[in-house]
């Protein structure tokens, strides 16, 4: 089953490119076994619709692939399996509640242990200066 999903799969390929190239006049740059396999397709868009043209064509470039590639016997019908219904596991997104704002004034917060209040800077900018004039003697 593996030589035969390759097989198919790189006749989807091939046709397809054979077909673009075709489309953009590089038919004479194709190998001879492609050129013939776009005559046949020819004909066979002549005599039906271009979508059961383009799976007989596809069909006989995959069995002359399945031989090629060393498959044994008839070549087995690899068709595309029609996709399964996907479960819907998926929860749909949902925005977490907002949290409750602290009605807490600010006098009420200050004298309270849960927060720190911050050090002012006046206060940061004194211990700079008194550690710099410390330094500053202590050096002298």
């Amino acid at each position: 089953m593996l030589i035969a999903r390759r097989a198919d799969t790189r006749a989807r390929a091939d046709f397809a490119t054979w077909k673009m190239m075709a489309k953009l006049n590089g038919l004479s740059a194709l190998p001879p076994e492609a050129q013939e396999f776009l005559a046949s397709y020819k004909t066979l868009l002549a005599q039906m619709g271009e979508g059961e043209a383009s799976e007989a064509t596809t069909a006989a470039i995959y069995k002359a692939y399945y031989t090629e590639m060393g498959g044994a016997g008839i070549a087995p019908d690899v068709r595309a399996r029609p996709p399964e219904p996907a479960a819907d596991n998926v929860t749909a997104f949902r925005r977490p509640a907002p949290k409750p704002k602290k009605a807490a004034s600010f006098v009420a917060s200050t004298f309270s242990g849960s927060q720190k209040r911050p050090l002012p800077v006046a206060l940061i900018f004194a211990c700079l200066v008194v550690v710099y004039v410390g330094i500053r003697l202590y050096w002298r």
